[in-house]
Formats: C-alpha cells, structure tokens, sequence
C-alpha cells in the first residue's frame, strides 16, 4: 500500500475513535460547591454644597463651565471643582502628621485594598458626642468575635455618626466656621492610648471612621494621627454606611485622587460584601 495512503487511513480512524470517545463521554457533575456572591456597600459620601469640611478649611464649590445644546447639535456640560484634601470622605495620607511620612501618591494599594474589619460602638458614641474609642473596645470586640484583630487588616470604626451627616451641628457640634468655632467641635473619636495599643500589639494596614477626624472633637494635640500616620497607616475619614457592614467578612477598596505629594485627598471607598 501507499505509504502516503496508509498514514491517511490511520489519522481518519484516530479522529473516528476520538469522535466517538467525546459523544460516550459522560456529562460532568455540576460543582458541589456554590460560589459565593459579594455585594458592593458605598462607603462615601456625595461631594456637595453641603459636603462638611474641617471648620478652618476650604469647602467644596462646583462651578459650571458649560451645560447645554451646542451650536453643532449635541450635548455638552463640563465643570470645574475647587475644594481642600481633607473634607467629605477623604483619606489622611501619613505626612499630614508626620514630616517623613507617605504622601497620597506613595502609599502603596496593597494598604487601601484587602481584608477589613468593623469595630461598633456607636451604643456609646451616641449617648456620648466626645466619646473616644478605647483599648478595651478592641479587647471587647475580640473576646466577642474570637479572634485577634486580623494582621493587615483596615479597621473601620463606627460610632453611628453618619446618620446625622450633612446636618453640621449635629455632626460637627457647631454651624460656626473658622477658628473661633474649633473650641465648639463635639464628635467621637479613637483615644490616643487605643493608637499606641493598636501599633504596639497589632498590625494594620488603614483606619476609618464615621466622623470628621480620626482624633475626637475635642482634641488639641492630635495625638492620635501622629501615632498612625507616623506609622505611615493611612486614615479614612466622613465615611458612612457602617451600619450596613458585617463585624467581619469583607474586603475594602480605597481609591482617593493620586495627587502628587498631596496629604490627602477625596475618596471613594466601597466594600466587597460576601453572601
């Protein structure tokens, strides 16, 4: 026989046996295991005439360029925004405390993205607007959850006070603005005692809370932010919707503008919520 005719002969019967393998085989079992759904919880505040900022800071102005028809037939708008990095949700980048500290370009994503847990005492905060989170909430937290707050984790506090955002006096504890008004500031905060424990004993990735500043209202020194972002551990603050979150469970995304040697930011943070 051929040689050439003979090769042929045995590649038409291996795709034959192979034909005939693929419609014997038996179909595949669906997976035993379902894959769980994440749902997406918006952590941020809508930039407004009506966004809070720090009392002594710039506040948030949209300007329009243009919005309207065109002489060419199409639509068109455009703005210009002017506002301070820190006010809304923002993020505090490390050297807005600290002289050697990341700033928001610098920080790297691996510390606004990941694993996050959420640490509830708004049952104080609210009965208690100059309430500063403590040492023994973190203990109480992790006696009720037994675990150790997770090593890279963010850890969001929430004290309830979103609820009353965009209302100022309420929020803030003043309508005033200026330097005049920083003696009127009442919101809680994370004592600075709770920082130190937090860098000592544990390790975090980021820090969030529900109110203006990571400090509490009242706070002269700030002492809180220098023990943090000297650790160049990144704050988030205004974030809000913390009472939607789970004590554990899900992931945050932390994106704020990449400015260039900027010591914050506006943020858009969102969590990944697994069902």
């Amino acid at each position: 026989m051929n040689i050439k005719l003979s090769l042929f002969i045995r590649v038409i019967f291996i795709l034959f046996c192979l034909g005939c393998a693929h419609k014997t085989e038996k179909p595949k079992k669906a997976s035993a295991t379902s894959t769980k759904q994440q749902k997406i919880v918006d952590l941020s505040h809508t930039f407004s005439d009506e966004t809070i900022y720090w009392v002594t800071a710039k506040e948030f102005e949209l300007d329009t360029v243009y919005k309207g028809e065109t002489e060419k037939g199409y639509y068109y708008s455009a703005n210009n925004f002017t506002t301070a990095e820190h006010g809304g949700t923002h993020i505090d980048a490390p050297i807005h405390f600290s002289k050697t500290g990341q700033t928001v370009d610098q920080i790297p994503l691996e510390k606004l993205i990941g694993k996050a847990i959420k640490i509830d005492v708004s049952a104080k905060a609210l009965l208690d607007p100059d309430y500063q989170i403590s040492i023994e909430d973190f203990k109480e937290w992790e006696k009720r959850e037994q675990i150790k707050i997770p090593e890279g984790s963010i850890v969001l506090l929430a004290t309830g006070f979103s609820k009353y955002y965009p209302d100022k006096l309420k929020y803030l504890g003043t309508n005033e603005r200026g330097e005049e008004a920083l003696k009127d500031l009442h919101f809680p905060g994370l004592a600075p005692e709770a920082a130190e424990w937090l860098i000592k004993n544990r390790t975090i990735n980021a820090i969030g809370i529900d109110t203006p500043s990571i400090d509490y209202g009242q706070s002269q020194f700030f002492k809180s932010h220098v023990v943090l972002l000297s650790q160049n551990i990144p704050a988030f603050e205004n974030v809000t919707n913390l009472d939607i979150l789970p004590a554990t469970g899900f992931e945050i995304i932390a994106l704020p503008m990449k400015i260039k040697g900027g010591s914050g930011g506006p943020l858009r943070i969102i969590a990944l919520v697994t069902e």
